[in-house]
């Protein structure tokens, strides 16, 4: 069997039998496409290697490709699964991958960014042509409703609510729960531009579900979102990641009041302790607190002191 149709065998057995989601299979077989084309260069076979060659592969990932601890660990969990894959259906009988270490991720903190380059990267967005304003309208959304990318592209034109005031839309989340986000009018107001200027023409004579739309009027994929904002942000001094809005977002809500579970909502997390890793983001917003409460409650005590004396 080639290597294309084992991968594709592989990919219908974590889709059918394992039951993983599209966006999780999909991940799975682009990093064992990675792992064969890395064994073809080697004149390799997956049939027939052991666990120095998987390191070799991943060394060669951290130090080519330059990935983070996160991205290991997960590189680890698809060889992991791929091998255990090959040993039940028979192409080999141990699994290499098994012993393994994925690598310890260390804490790392959100990486929300400040509001002023938000602004900065909105008002770097081309708004002259049909992408743009679409771009314009997607980056809002996204920063305005707390928005994971992958949902932003799922959402369709009848999940939006539009009002002079902003609006709200139904989004589908990781696994498949459904919540209602909502955003003020700054969104709105380019939803609405990019409803009735952009998107007719993307879209054409096609009838197209899907809100967010690319040149030839199909869904906008996750890569071509980020694609159009790395210039952006570059322009603006900020992160390449287009998930940094969605922290930036949650950091915001946090420094302006909101209460933790309020916030778990909005963003979708199902875990509390989730949404508790953005309580940190928020360091410089605790020490200027301190700095301007905290000598009041010193000169109190002295006070009080000096009075017991």
């Amino acid at each position: 069997m080639s290597g294309d149709e084992l991968l594709e065998r592989f990919h219908a057995r974590l889709v059918a039998l394992e039951r993983r989601s599209s966006l999780t299979a999909g991940t799975y077989r682009f990093e064992i496409r990675r792992f064969l084309a890395f064994l073809r260069k080697k004149g390799l076979a997956a049939g027939n290697v052991g666990t120095g060659e998987l390191t070799d592969y991943l060394e060669e990932r951290r130090n080519k490709d330059r990935i983070d601890s996160r991205s290991a660990a997960k590189a680890v969990s698809c060889l992991r699964s791929f091998f255990r894959f090959l040993s039940e259906e028979g192409f080999r009988e141990d699994n290499p991958a098994m012993i393994l270490e994925p690598p310890r991720r260390r804490g790392r903190l959100p990486g929300a960014i400040e509001s002023g380059q938000v602004a900065r990267i909105l008002d770097a967005v081309n708004i002259s042509t049909p992408l743009g304003i679409r771009n314009r309208a997607l980056y809002g959304l996204i920063y305005q409703a707390g928005l994971r990318v992958s949902e932003a592209v799922g959402l369709n034109v009848r999940d939006l609510e539009l009002s002079s005031e902003g609006g709200s839309a139904r989004v589908r989340g990781k696994g498949g729960k459904e919540r209602l986000v909502i955003f003020g009018p700054d969104a709105a107001l380019w939803l609405r531009r990019y409803l009735a200027e952009s998107r007719p023409r993307l879209a054409g004579h096609r009838t197209v579900m899907a809100l967010f739309i690319s040149k030839s009027g199909k869904r906008l994929s996750r890569k071509g979102m980020w694609k159009n904002y790395v210039s952006p942000a570059g322009m603006a001094g900020a992160p390449s990641r287009l998930h940094a809005l969605r922290h930036t977002f949650a950091t915001e809500l946090l420094e302006g009041g909101a209460d933790l579970r309020s916030v778990q909502e909005l963003l979708g997390h199902s875990n509390l302790a989730t949404t508790q890793i953005y309580t940190h983001v928020n360091v410089s917003f605790l020490r200027e607190s301190h700095r301007r409460f905290m000598p009041k409650l010193a000169l109190s005590r002295t006070a009080k002191d000096d009075g017991k004396e």
